[in-house]
């Protein structure tokens, strides 16, 4: 098809009101810039995740922001935007540079931690290390976990109070104090002395 002002090939197809009726618009690129019809529109992405998926999830849509200048890593130049896309860093010294931005994306994974607590591996368990190093390393892993589940209810906690739901919070307060109640450290001491 071609333009409707020149005899180039038409790019930009638009349907804009004249006059009180629809028109139908065929243009090249550079007559959509002189007529104010090309420009920076929004991206696939960004119409998803602003306008699809909040009226699918109930969210109010996000308003539209100029992008920023993301950081980048001193040391290779990588930059934030990068490692959204990619999931992945450029060096060492990325997780340094960006610590502020991966915190919070670490949290949301682990429920609120910022560490990663591991477990012992089963076949640590069947031919590892001697009795007592095994049973150390047990007490340690369970008060980890322990620490951990502590954590997530009180969070879990804290959530259902700001949002008035006290039955959930008296079972979740409840639970809390039966947990603090049965720590590993008493179990395995229990244990010991028998």
């Amino acid at each position: 098809m071609k333009c409707d002002n020149c005899d180039k090939e038409a790019t930009v197809h638009d349907t804009v009101l004249r006059e009180g009726a629809w028109v139908e618009v065929h243009c090249c690129e550079a007559c959509a810039a002189k007529l104010g019809l090309s420009g920076p529109g929004p991206t696939l992405n960004e119409l998803l995740t602003n306008f699809v998926m909040p009226q699918l999830t109930g969210e109010k849509a996000r308003p539209r922001v100029a992008k920023t200048k993301s950081p980048t890593c001193t040391n290779c130049g990588f930059s934030f935007e990068q490692f959204r896309q990619a999931g992945l860093l450029g060096c060492p010294d990325c997780y340094v540079a960006f610590e502020s931005l991966l915190l919070p994306l670490l949290e949301r994974a682990h429920e609120g931690a910022a560490q990663h607590i591991g477990k012992i591996p089963r076949r640590l368990a069947e031919s590892g290390p001697a009795k007592s190093e095994l049973e150390t390393a047990r007490l340690l892993a369970a008060k980890r976990e322990q620490l951990e589940r502590e954590r997530v209810l009180r969070r879990q906690l804290e959530d259902a109070v700001k949002t008035e739901q006290y039955e959930l919070a008296a079972k979740l307060r409840d639970q809390l104090q039966h947990l603090s109640q049965s720590s590993p450290s008493k179990a395995g001491s229990s244990k010991t002395d028998t």
